[in-house]
């Protein structure tokens, strides 16, 4: 069986509940559709406020060819597949959800043919298009905001749902509370009807009677939906990152996945990678953050699909390097000297003298270049006098930083403990 949300799709603008300003009597958008004459256009408003139901009530309507891709799946090769099956037969619509998440040549490919008239094109995006979407494109479309649903619009809905489908009308509901349902839902229509249809599923009374506490123990057990802005976002990427830090590729490429089929952005994802190459791996292998940053390059080009190739190569690399803190302690050690010790002196020797009178204050004076030294070196102090000797990088114990203990050792002899 369909899932509630989509069992109760509405096929016309008069069954969406919603986005009054756009659909409706004499709206701007009602009218386009009514006239069948509608523009390319963005649909841009939060998950689950009607942007995909509006692409399917014009499928519906126009007498045209009507196709649909998801730019989490879908490339370039996708996207020109429709374009030449739309020109031979004249015109076709093309909706693309998620339009966000295609990068500029996707969005380059589509260019051409909503230029010429071959497709109109209906994109989806959760994003501000002014900054997710190719300038030209934008310019050649309508970008329509759908508003988030308020508690009238979710608590229609509700009703609906008992009205309208089969099998919730085969069951006596009573919504004593409603909250839990909405704060979970987060005014994302297709949450709500699938959570509800989850808790009249899983309460075994009669009647049921819906109240915020058995919604929360529900949701809790059962729902595991990623959501970009809830819990389950946070917990996911906090399982990646652990995986990762580990050194458990298996497990850091599943949380990989998880992330990828729930949308993420991949930048979000790229940029998790660089922060972890230095934090987490850092001097025990320089090579993780020149990976990490090419990786971020990469993907930021590509876009989704390929995309998540690069991201896996990237996740199982850093997953199977040897790993290090040890910089990412030294700066925290240096930031906490600095807030406890505040704006010290920068020792004379070490300051720089660009004018006659500085020179003649003494500054620069007695500073060794060490290149004029031997091994390029010179035991000079550098630190202020307040806290000369202070160690604030303590290598890593792996290879690839004891040979770095070994040289700082050799140069400084027991000065910082190494």
């Amino acid at each position: 069986m369909e899932p509630l949300a989509e069992r109760l799709r509405p096929d016309t603008l008069d069954e969406l509940v919603g986005q009054e300003h756009l659909t409706g009597k004499d709206s701007i958008l009602r009218t386009a559709i009514q006239q069948g004459k509608i523009p390319s256009m963005i649909l841009w408003g939060p998950p689950g406020v009607g942007k995909t139901t509006i692409a399917n009530i014009i499928a519906h309507t126009l007498d045209v060819p009507f196709y649909t891709l998801s730019a989490i799946s879908a490339g370039v090769k996708e996207v020109r597949e429709v374009i030449e099956v739309a020109r031979r037969q004249g015109h076709a619509v093309l909706f693309i959800d998620e339009i966000h998440r295609f990068n500029k040549s996707q969005q380059d490919a589509l260019l051409g043919a909503v230029e010429k008239g071959i497709i109109t094109l209906i994109g989806a995006t959760t994003e501000n298009p002014s900054f997710e979407v190719n300038a030209a494109l934008l310019s050649r479309s309508q970008v329509y905001v759908l508003k988030p649903l308020g508690e009238p619009e979710l608590l229609l809905l509700l009703h609906q749902a008992m009205e309208k489908d089969e099998w919730l009308g085969s069951k006596k509901i009573e919504l004593k509370e409603t909250t839990a349902l909405f704060n979970i839902s987060g005014g994302d229509a297709r949450k709500l009807l699938n959570l509800f249809e989850l808790v009249a599923n899983t309460l075994q009374e009669y009647p049921i009677v819906v109240t915020d506490q058995k919604v929360m123990d529900i949701a809790q057990q059962r729902v595991a939906i990623y959501d970009k802005s809830g819990e389950q976002h946070y917990d996911i990427i906090s399982a990646f990152i652990k995986s990762v830090r580990g050194s458990d590729p298996n497990a850091a490429v599943y949380y990989l996945a998880r992330m990828i089929e729930g949308g993420e952005d991949v930048k979000f994802i790229a940029r998790r990678l660089v922060i972890l190459a230095s934090e987490d791996i850092g001097n025990a292998n320089p090579n993780a953050l020149l990976l990490a940053t090419s990786a971020f390059q990469a993907v930021t080009m590509i876009g989704y699909p390929e995309a998540r190739i690069i991201l896996s190569q990237c996740t199982t690399y850093l997953a199977s390097s040897p790993k290090s803190n040890a910089s990412y302690m030294a700066i925290n050690n240096a930031m906490s000297v600095v807030s406890k010790t505040g704006d010290l002196s920068v020792p004379m020797h070490i300051r720089n003298a660009p004018t006659k009178m500085m020179k003649e204050m003494g500054y620069n004076k007695g500073y060794e270049y060490s290149h004029d030294h031997e091994n390029n070196f010179s035991a000079q102090e550098y630190l202020p006098d307040e806290i000369r000797g202070a160690k604030l990088y303590d290598p890593g114990r792996n290879p690839r930083e004891d040979e770095l203990r070994k040289y700082l050792k050799a140069l400084w002899k027991e000065k910082y403990g190494y």
